[in-house]
């Protein structure tokens, strides 16, 4: 076990992020109790604030290139301790403080700056924090990214900064809370005025701005890549979730499983409705399963719908934490070169 923190005194991004990840991957059922989580909870934080003093080190030197190297790797640390701790304590008030402390403290002096906005559609505005590329006098592409049913946007921002900064990608990030509308409708309209806003800048190429629906939001930015066509590129569930709730509701009608799935369409509708690349992610906790995802996959190659997805690199069964890592890395190598094509 101990040979798993090796990487622990490093601030070297791609070594840290390699090391989470095969720390991820190498859990086993017996790992995940919760008592050893707790554990190697603990271990994380450490090298997460390892790698914080470093960060306060290195801009005393300005030596900001090393300096952001380390403010990256402890954002992953800390993520990989907040994902190791048990659901109930996913916001762990140490793990919280210290990261928005962080954030707010090094972001600035490193050249990236959240704005937090309020965006206007009707009698409703949503909250949204804005991470513009930067550093560049192009028009950019830019990402719509809408966090899980229980995660918090700031908590998503947090995590995905490893992966985005040096991309050349603004991403604006929303909650799921206040985008899922209770009419039909009320989500794709609140994302749209989140796409005119993006449009509106001058720094953001309007024709090159994808949605990213993470967990249980890749329901909702289907509805709102097949709603919007402007939309560029879509992280999605292609529609398999409503697919899935609506053999569910017939399942319980009539009581008849079989014939009910023989006579579900294979293919969702809404992605013939989808005017863009679509990527489907699959991971060991999402709201879509492996075969639906493969069957789905095989029938759009068949009618010509650009549909790809993602599958998980292995299956295990348990309280296994998720490898965010390789997963959210995937997600944004097909992102960038789906808007720079």
């Amino acid at each position: 076990m101990e040979s798993r923190a090796w990487f622990a005194g490093t601030s070297d991004l791609a070594s840290t992020r390699r090391g989470a990840s095969s720390f991820l991957d190498s859990l086993s059922s017996d790992d995940c109790e919760l008592a050893a989580l707790q554990s190697w909870a603990k271990t994380w934080i450490t090298i997460g604030q390892h790698n914080s003093s470093l960060v306060e080190l290195n801009l005393q030197k300005q030596a900001l290139d090393i300096a952001k190297e380390a403010w990256l790797c402890a954002l992953t640390a800390f993520e990989v301790a907040r994902r190791l701790l048990a659901d109930g304590n996913r916001d762990d008030p140490e793990i919280s403080a210290t990261v928005e402390s962080d954030f707010r403290k090094f972001g600035p002096a490193l050249g990236h700056t959240v704005e937090n906005l309020r965006i206007s559609c009707d009698q409703v505005q949503v909250p949204a924090c804005y991470l513009p590329a930067g550093g560049s006098y192009l028009r950019l592409p830019a990402v719509i990214c809408i966090s899980s049913e229980e995660e918090k946007r700031m908590s998503l921002l947090r995590r995905l900064l490893p992966v985005i900064i040096g991309r050349k990608m603004s991403i604006l990030v929303v909650s799921y809370e206040d985008v899922a509308g209770n009419s039909r409708g009320e989500s794709e309209m609140l994302l749209s005025r989140c796409l005119d806003y993006l449009s509106c800048c001058p720094d953001i190429d309007r024709n090159r701005i994808a949605v990213y629906g993470d967990g249980s939001s890749a329901a909702l930015a289907t509805d709102f890549a097949a709603y919007d066509d402007r939309v560029a590129a879509a992280v999605c569930d292609a529609g398999l979730w409503n697919r899935a709730r609506t053999l569910g509701c017939i399942r319980w009608l009539t009581r008849a499983t079989e014939d009910a799935e023989a006579n579900s369409a294979h293919s969702p509708q809404l992605t013939h409705k989808i005017n863009c690349p679509i990527l489907v992610p699959v991971s060991a906790r999402g709201i879509v399963s492996v075969s639906d995802v493969v069957e789905l996959h095989a029938n759009c190659i068949a009618a010509g719908v650009p549909l790809e997805v993602i599958l998980p690199q292995m299956y295990r069964g348990g309280a296994e934490p998720e490898n965010f890592v390789i997963l959210d890395q995937r997600i944004f190598d097909w992102l960038e070169k789906k808007l720079n094509q």
